[in-house]
């Protein structure tokens, strides 16, 4: 028994499934919490799932209450998002195609989101040695990296969040200085979020969730505290705010 335990938020999705699968493979945790809207798949005996809307902060915190009874948590990963959706949301080629409602959506779903989940999950980190709290954002949210422009609201709603990582992590360093914050570019995933947008996508450059999950975690293991706040490429590249 390792005595580690880990959560999943977003377990339905491409991604967020292959972490889970992958965390159970590595037989590294005890108890692995796997949420979702609706209750995910069947998994192993060791991964518990649990039911939580990105949009409902009551779900999330009855959701937190069920994981913290379980005991600390030594990692959490945010995998969820919002892109696109088809008959609605589209990203922005201009500024004369951003909709005030469209932007609240994405705000909502990557921006505020997490940010509440983090409200109710940080306090349940593990105190007095490593743990990692992490958020799938994206490299587009960087402004120092935003050569392209466009995509308005998707860009800003990342760029939010990854101000509040950075947030975050000063605020959990005081309450555990081994705590480690950080958003994780996972590069561009063959899932429903990106499917409408890989077509121009040079070979190699498309990961399967399975492979996105890897690299996650990948980089995952390899944080320090002192990387704590920043944002990450798939691939460990620090990338700047």
């Amino acid at each position: 028994m390792t005595d580690l335990r880990a959560a999943i938020f977003g377990a339905s999705g491409g991604i967020g499934a292959a972490l889970v699968a992958q965390l159970e493979s590595s037989g590294r945790y005890d108890y692995i919490h796997a949420g979702a809207r609706s209750l995910p798949r069947t998994w192993s005996p060791r991964t518990v799932p649990f039911c939580f809307d990105l949009e409902d902060e009551a779900s999330i915190t009855g959701a937190s209450q069920e994981i913290g009874e379980a005991g600390p948590l030594d990692l959490v990963i945010v995998a969820t998002g919002i892109l696109h959706r088809e008959d609605w949301i589209a990203p922005e080629k201009s500024w004369r195609a951003i909709d005030a409602e469209a932007m609240a959506k994405l705000f909502a779903i990557n921006t505020i989101g997490p940010a509440i989940i983090a409200k109710h999950i940080l306090p349940l980190m593990r105190r007095n040695s490593r743990c990692v709290f992490a958020t799938l954002s994206a490299r587009v949210g960087s402004i120092a990296d935003n050569q392209l422009g466009g995509w308005h609201s998707y860009r800003a709603s990342k760029a939010a969040l990854n101000m509040l990582i950075r947030n975050f992590a000063i605020e959990l360093s005081a309450r555990n200085p081994l705590g480690i914050v950080a958003a994780i570019h996972p590069g561009t995933a063959q899932t429903p979020l990106s499917n409408s947008f890989i077509r121009n996508i040079p070979e190699g450059k498309i990961f399967q969730p399975e492979q996105s999950a890897a690299h996650i975690l990948s980089v995952i293991d390899k944080l320090s505290a002192r990387d704590s706040g920043g944002l990450f490429a798939w691939n460990g590249e620090r990338i700047p705010y």
